[in-house]
């Protein structure tokens, strides 16, 4: 993989903690370390600019809010009505503007889950146990 070196000095239990994680996955502790700084990296760049606001904004909110946030569902008619645009377009297909609104119905929905996982991530960051949001079926 293209990059760049760098030199990071761990405290021993850090490297140790990383050190067996990388023996229990048969990987080097390199490619575990690398894997985590991946995962600590912000991504928001990646977002279009409304959904990067949305989710930077979580960070501000209290936990009460962010309780909310993280039970908020996309309204049943929006819901009722991209399941009925999806069935007529397995049917028959959409018009134009079916079309339309299903992409604008979808793009809702995809912010709603992005905003209620980021609010989950920062529930748990937070401390709080979170399993009851998203049930198992």
């Amino acid at each position: 993989m293209a990059g760049r070196s760098v030199i990071l000095r761990l405290p021993d239990p850090l490297y140790e903690r990383y050190k067996q994680q990388a023996e229990e996955a048969h990987r080097s502790v390199e490619a575990v370390l690398l894997d985590a700084v991946t995962t600590a990296a912000p991504e928001e760049e990646r977002l279009p600019r409304d959904l990067a606001d949305a989710v930077r904004e979580l960070e501000t909110l209290d936990d009460e809010a962010l309780w909310r946030a993280a039970r908020h569902t996309l309204p049943p008619e929006a819901s009722s009505r991209l399941e009925a645009l999806h069935l007529k377009r397995q049917d028959v297909g959409l018009t134009a503007a079916e079309q339309e609104i299903a992409a604008e119905l979808v793009r809702q929905y995809e912010r709603t889950m992005l905003v209620r996982a980021h609010a989950a991530k920062l529930l748990k960051k937070r401390g709080h146990d979170i399993s009851g949001l998203f049930p198992r079926r």
